[in-house]
């Protein structure tokens, strides 16, 4: 059973526990939807200041919209298009402070601000990205790139082991 655990230190405390706590929710399941819907759910419960979190996974050359928590998104960004589409194609974390000056953002929820999309590998190919929105400027720092990166690896792991199957 899964129980909110309401902020008990540091930031970097708390970003140790999120971690451990998904390690606990996907040790076991190998289904991949599964996986990222809880991860999903555990971001929207742990991160405050959001309005948008979830995947796209890479399916046909272009993202395609997976498991994710806030008001209905773009279905599919084309690769290099938009923050999610540019972190695919630079394959690196993007940490925007400023969506409107971000050159092609895509705008799927008007309130979001500042945006930071992570990369997902699996055996060494792209397997999609994380997604998070705020609706305020400059939202994600270091701290947060470091552990949203640890998440993702974490979950990278998880991946992997579901393909293979």
């Amino acid at each position: 059973m899964f129980q909110k655990i309401n902020d008990t230190g540091s930031r970097v405390d708390n970003y140790e526990i999120l971690i451990k706590q998904l390690d606990a929710l996907i040790a076991d399941e190998r289904d991949e939807i599964a996986n990222l819907a809880n991860a999903a759910g555990l971001l929207n419960q742990f991160l405050n200041d959001i309005n948008w979190v979830g995947f796209y996974i890479w399916k046909h050359n272009e993202l395609v919209l997976g498991p994710f928590q806030g008001l209905p998104a773009c279905i599919r960004i084309p690769y290099g298009k938009g923050v999610c589409g540019s972190a695919v194609a630079n394959k690196e974390t993007l940490n925007v402070p400023n969506v409107n000056h971000f050159p092609g953002h895509i705008v799927c929820d008007a309130a979001s601000q500042s945006e930071i999309v992570i990369p997902i590998f699996v055996h060494g190919h792209i397997y999609g990205v994380l997604d998070i929105d705020s609706p305020i400027l400059n939202r994600f720092d270091k701290t947060d790139q470091h552990y949203l990166e640890t998440f993702v690896a974490v979950l990278s792991e998880a991946l992997e082991k579901a393909h293979a199957i």
